[in-house]
């Protein structure tokens, strides 16, 4: 065991000099370690939406492919970071040894399984060999080690929830507190990808909060997808219209909302170019949530600028205070939420 390394993990940084570990390009993942980091066992990845949806464009669907450009990235920068589009995900593993700095004053001791809640592309990784790619739930087994800093975040796998679905409600935990916290009773609200996991945890969150006098409209792109999300009844109206063209979004939710423009638009669509959709559809000082790592800030900031649209724009964090239990717990309020969950990642 080394000794006690900073606290952001700066200490592991390789290039460039001065950056924290998520800026940096490569950062070292050297599996012994100091004395305030935790190893881990990692049993899957949890592959970011926006990453694993590139790396499945690049490797043209191949599986095999799709695991060795993984394997490649980790080789190359010491980490899960996706150099297209700079986003990573998170992991479940088992604790394998913590640093004699944090004994004593974390909950967690050897053995226990966790799932990351700080993203891969923060990381150090080893991966060893890979076991199997889940291509239709994007995660990934592998025989492999990844280290959390001290200032890492993580939470304890429930017993009672299979490994997978958690890591799947896990990795986009931050999305539905923040709807909690945005909609208001009576709220129009728009949720863009609203047929993914993100998007339907929202979507159940935007119509608890939006209530009766509320509206809430769903946008998906498959058609098969939007079926689904309209027989969960969290939507109010669902749409199937393609994001990246603004125009026609606008055309659809203003005839499914009565002409009326949304007070809260929540974007988790995992490719680019659906800023101006939704700006278009957000009223004048209406708020707007970008929960998706495919967004662009200048094609936000210009777009906005360019219609003249005075609207609040926040990017999603993927952290929250209490966002694990707040989205574990939802699956307790909603047996069909969670026998969705269930289908699809278990």
């Amino acid at each position: 065991m080394k000794g006690k390394g900073d606290k952001y993990g700066s200490h592991r940084v390789i290039e460039p000099k001065g950056v924290l570990p998520q800026a940096a390009w490569k950062i070292d993942n050297d599996m012994e370690i100091y004395s305030n980091e935790i190893l881990c066992d990692v049993i899957t990845l949890n592959v970011d939406s926006a990453s694993f949806t590139q790396i499945k464009e690049q490797a043209n669907q191949d599986e095999k492919k799709i695991g060795e450009i993984i394997l490649d990235t980790v080789e190359k920068r010491g980490k899960q970071h996706n150099p297209v589009t700079g986003s990573g995900g998170m992991f479940i593993g088992k604790v394998k040894e913590i640093g004699k700095d944090l004994e004593g004053k974390i909950d967690l001791k050897v053995g226990d399984k966790i799932a990351s809640l700080v993203s891969l592309s923060t990381t150090p990784l080893k991966i060893n060999k890979i076991l199997k790619v889940k291509k239709d739930k994007e995660q990934v087994d592998i025989e492999g080690t990844a280290i959390l800093f001290e200032s890492g975040i993580w939470a304890k796998i429930p017993e009672n929830i299979p490994e997978t679905v958690a890591l799947a409600a896990l990795d986009v935990a931050g999305a539905a507190p923040q709807v909690a916290r945005l909609v208001k009773p009576g709220d129009t609200v728009f949720i863009i990808g609203a047929t993914g996991k993100s998007g339907v945890l929202c979507a159940y969150e935007a119509k608890k909060r939006a209530g009766v006098n509320g509206k809430v409209i769903g946008l998906g792109h498959s058609p098969h997808k939007v079926e689904r999300l309209k027989k969960l009844g969290y939507c109010d109206e669902v749409i199937c219209v393609d994001a990246t063209n603004p125009l026609a979004v606008l055309e659809a939710f203003t005839k499914a909302s009565n002409g009326k423009l949304a007070d809260v638009t929540i974007n988790t669509v995992n490719i680019p170019n659906t800023e101006m959709a939704s700006i278009l559809t957000t009223r004048d000082d209406g708020v707007i949530y970008f929960f998706s790592m495919a967004t662009s800030f200048t094609k936000a900031a210009l777009g906005a600028e360019g219609v003249g649209k005075d609207v609040v724009m926040l990017i999603g964090n993927g952290y929250t205070k209490g966002h694990a239990a707040f989205t574990l717990h939802m699956f307790e309020e909603s047996k069909e939420l969670y026998e969705l969950f269930k289908e699809l990642y278990s």
